[in-house]
């Protein structure tokens, strides 16, 4: 796809294109926000040439686009500046190249050749998304959290989404897909060494055509813990497949993880209104640590108003913050929970209460008073 705002530059491209005898190109009046808004909605190209010449700001403009992009998809951006530090700002954002306008054929063919053979010296890796979900403690709906974003990612989104469930002794995470978990990922972290395409992809439950699921569910008693290194090991191999990689972990391994729970990512952190989860919120938050450039963490308030809960305005108080995103409790997201993801997502509470981290997910603007999204995006 091909989204440019000059003729002289789309001649060029056109040039180039049909050298390499492609004749299957999209071609689009428009720049780089035009291509982030159609992307929104559909699956990445392989090849995706993106024009900023008449962008004010190209760095944040490309980091918005990166995030409805997938990992395997190869971005050539063309503009209107001969400069230096943004040529070196696109290359760290992931870009394959930058052209400055005008185009030289040769040159843009040759960069165009080597997105589309794999070229892996001409075309760096980009990686997915990471996104962590921690409940403060057992029962307050973290993997319920988990499953459904991904779902609507994968469903409502067509994303290419993996939901790993480190629980290999309690989490439910198969069930509320209605998959049947697998002894493939103990296999596959206990055998870091053998962790290749090929024998991750027998570890693979296929839930859904875009979102796939590692999930097992091991005996009770005399299991030892995965190894941190080959947890680390396991998210290189899948950052680099999927646009989203969702990792339910259960607390006592993120406490032990500390490198993992370090990485670039969006933690999703998940309370109920108890005391005691108002408690652990303050806790989980220092072990976490404060919010980076490229780290992040979203306090979910999940089951607002159930029995026996605080007030939103008194679990502030008890937790030392506000949540950032509030989930109100109800008795059809409480049923819907135990018919798995389908159900849950006819359920308009959940939906309108999770719609701002959706569309954060989803690389679109987010408009939320005073919400932690609104603090770290912008």
């Amino acid at each position: 796809m091909i989204f440019v705002q000059d003729r002289v530059s789309e001649g060029v491209i056109r040039q180039s294109l049909s050298d390499l005898n492609i004749g299957a190109a999209q071609f689009v009046n428009g720049g780089v926000s035009a291509a982030t808004s159609d992307l929104a909605n559909r699956p990445s190209p392989a090849l995706l040439i993106v024009d900023i010449g008449k962008t004010s700001d190209p760095l944040v403009e490309i980091k918005q686009l990166a995030n409805v992009c997938e990992p395997s998809t190869g971005v050539i951006v063309i503009g209107e500046s001969n400069d230096i530090s943004l040529y070196r700002e696109l290359k760290e954002a992931g870009v394959v190249e930058y052209f400055y306008k005008p185009l030289v054929r040769n040159l843009f063919r040759e960069a165009c050749s080597a997105v589309l053979s794999g070229d892996p010296v001409k075309s760096p890796p980009r990686t997915g998304r990471l996104i962590l979900t921690l409940g403060v403690r057992g029962g307050v709906g973290a993997t319920t959290i988990a499953t459904r974003s991904a779902w609507h990612l994968a469903m409502e989104r067509e994303r290419r989404v993996l939901l790993a469930d480190l629980d290999v002794c309690m989490g439910d995470a198969a069930l509320q897909l209605g998959a049947v978990p697998t002894k493939g990922l103990r296999e596959v972290l206990e055998n870091p060494g053998r962790m290749d395409e090929l024998f991750l992809d027998r570890a693979l439950i296929h839930a859904t055509p875009r979102l796939d699921l590692l999930a097992s569910l091991e005996n009770l008693g005399g299991f030892t813990p995965f190894k941190e290194d080959a947890v680390l090991s396991l998210l290189a191999v899948l950052l680099r497949h999927y646009r989203y990689v969702f990792v339910d972990i259960p607390g006592a391994a993120a406490a032990q993880m500390t490198r993992v729970m370090q990485l670039p990512s969006l933690c999703l952190l998940v309370s109920d209104a108890r005391l005691v989860s108002a408690r652990d919120v303050g806790r989980w938050s220092t072990l976490i640590g404060p919010n980076t450039p490229d780290r992040a963490t979203l306090h979910i308030l999940n089951k607002a108003g159930a029995h026996g809960g605080l007030s939103e305005e008194q679990f502030a108080k008890a937790a030392g913050v506000a949540p950032d995103v509030v989930v109100p409790y109800g008795r059809d997201i409480e049923e819907a929970a135990m018919l798995g993801t389908e159900s849950l997502a006819k359920c308009g509470g959940m939906t309108r209460a999770l719609g701002p981290v959706f569309r954060e997910l989803a690389g679109e603007a987010v408009e939320v008073e005073r919400s932690l999204i609104g603090r770290l995006f912008g």
